[in-house]
């Protein structure tokens, strides 16, 4: 996974990698920030506590994702990152970054331009989640994950974990993916999920 072409020079110099094992923490909720994070291999997801051993998902970073940049503007990590799979991750420090910012009008649009792609993912995922049919919560989660065919979703971990993001019981997901591939709807395959009819 290449470094983003925006950061400046010094800030990719000082970027280091760090690999993390399945089920290792990158940070936990309450820690002190000291950078953001860009996944080059492998997956983490974003998990907050919400009182007793409720655990809240709130985004799942995939290779070539920028993660924990309100930690930019925060003295602690809202939540714990969580690696799903074997992973690795660039860390590019706080500090140097938040300079360049500052220095760089380009830097920072380039910046503010990823974060606008990110506002506008995550106000699809909320609409998403206000969609109350499990099988229409699907294919609306299907038709914006499709790759550049418009078809086929590739599945990077597993349906537990797809269950988790779309914010279904991993019951009520079987049950819709079951249902849409019996009416013809979908197709599973090894490595993921085709759709066949127009959704």
């Amino acid at each position: 996974m290449a470094t983003p072409d925006w950061l400046p020079a010094e800030i990719r110099d000082r970027a280091r990698l760090r690999a993390l094992a399945a089920g290792e923490c990158l940070f936990h909720q309450g820690d002190a920030t000291v950078a953001i994070f860009l996944v080059e291999t492998g997956r983490l997801q974003l998990v907050r506590h919400a009182g007793g051993a409720r655990q809240v998902i709130l985004h799942t970073a995939r290779a070539g994702d920028m993660f924990a940049e309100a930690a930019l503007f925060s003295p602690v990590y809202h939540c714990d990152a969580v690696a799903t799979a074997a992973s690795q991750v660039r860390v590019y420090p706080k500090r140097a970054l938040l300079a360049a910012l500052r220095r760089d009008p380009g830097v920072a649009a380039r910046f503010m331009e990823l974060l606008a792609h990110q506002v506008h993912a995550l106000r699809a995922r909320l609409q998403e989640r206000d969609i109350r049919s499990a099988r229409e919560r699907v294919l609306h989660h299907l038709a914006l994950a499709a790759g550049p065919d418009g078809r086929t979703v590739s599945l990077d971990g597993t349906l537990m974990d797809l269950a988790a993001e779309i914010g279904l019981t991993h019951e009520a997901l079987y049950r819709a993916l079951a249902a849409l591939e019996k009416d013809g709807t979908i197709e599973r395959t090894a490595s993921g999920i085709a759709l066949r009819d127009a959704v």
